[in-house]
């Protein structure tokens, strides 16, 4: 089979022929009286042996060893390829994400352009203090793409740069809040901590409120109490079993008390939290430091109910909850009377 054939039915050009003959990759077995390169029909098949290796990423040296050494073996070759195409594909994915930012941002110059590609620069940055004077020095006529900020605020781990970002992502009034309605969906619990974080402070947003909702079913502890502070601010009484929880716990128990203390204001609520509250204060488990949280959480609830408990607490069998329930009845005392001056004022 003459060359022009051998082209025509494996797709393989005249010039890359010639090019494998001249690497020693396929050499026709024959030639015509004229001199003209005659491909027999085990030639065809290394040629689509060649190709096939091709397709895999294989350069032409590798291919020419693997099909003259017996003794090669494709595994270490193969996983070689495997981790450069890997790699690869993650420099295209970031670069993907980086048109896309550029793209939201909805350039009008190619100034714009340079600005958010220097701004994910920044953002990329190994020092913390040069990622938050990034988003701190914007100027305010400068637009970021809010999916470029909740992207951020996802991988950040430095508390200080994290606010930044989500005060940035928060008068940006962008889209992001897709990409962190995704981030409460990762398996890593430290992006799902960031997620809800950042969701915290876009009560705003469409859907928000469902989100933090589900997260109060997550498997990690601190996600379950980001999500009830920002539920609780909110108004939302299904944070309420977690919040009394995280007084019991004594993690962020003084803000989880505000909260409960907030809640209780919705009279539907009132009596709810004030029974969790006395049912923790009699359970067997709870020490004295347990105890004088639930007692000093009872002072932020509104009703009568709370109040009552408190003076009982009073003559607690534990000296130091009687201790401290005592002086927070004197703090409730000195609230009614300055209530009563400001009513006669």
């Amino acid at each position: 089979m003459l060359i022009g054939d051998v082209a025509r039915r494996s797709g393989v050009s005249t010039r890359m022929l010639r090019h494998y003959d001249a690497l020693g990759l396929v050499r026709p077995t024959g030639r015509t009286v004229g001199g003209y390169r005659e491909y027999s029909a085990e030639d065809v098949r290394r040629i689509f042996h060649v190709e096939s290796l091709r397709s895999l990423g294989l350069s032409l040296k590798q291919i020419g060893r693997a099909l003259e050494d017996p003794a090669f073996t494709p595994s270490a070759l193969v996983s070689d390829l495997i981790r450069r195409t890997e790699d690869r594909l993650a420099r295209e994915q970031e670069l993907l994400e980086r048109l896309h930012a550029i793209d939201a941002s909805a350039p009008t110059d190619w100034q714009g352009v340079l600005r958010i590609v220097a701004l994910m620069r920044e953002l990329n940055s190994p020092s913390a203090a040069r990622r938050q004077q990034a988003v701190l020095a914007r100027p305010e006529d400068a637009s970021v793409p809010a999916e470029l900020l909740a992207e951020a605020v996802l991988t950040e781990s430095d508390p200080h740069v994290a606010g930044a970002l989500r005060w940035a992502l928060a008068r940006s009034g962008g889209d992001g809040v897709a990409t962190l309605y995704a981030g409460t969906h990762s398996g890593d619990a430290d992006i799902r901590r960031r997620a809800v974080l950042a969701i915290a402070e876009l009560p705003e947003a469409p859907g928000a409120t469902a989100v933090l909702a589900d997260a109060l079913g997550d498997p990690d502890t601190t996600v379950r109490r980001h999500a009830a502070l920002a539920l609780g601010r909110q108004g939302v009484a299904a944070a309420v079993p977690t919040l009394v929880s995280m007084v019991v716990e004594g993690s962020n128990d003084v803000d989880a008390a505000e909260v409960l203390g907030t809640l209780s204001l919705d009279p539907r609520c009132t009596d709810w939290i004030t029974t969790a509250l006395v049912g923790e204060l009699a359970a067997p488990t709870a020490d004295s430091v347990t105890r004088i949280r639930l007692t000093q959480a009872l002072v932020e609830l509104a009703g009568t109910t709370a109040q009552e408990v408190l003076r009982r607490l009073a003559h607690d069998d534990d000296s130091a909850v009687a201790l401290v329930a005592s002086a927070l009845v004197g703090v409730l005392k000195e609230r009614s009377l300055e209530d009563q001056a400001d009513e006669h004022s």
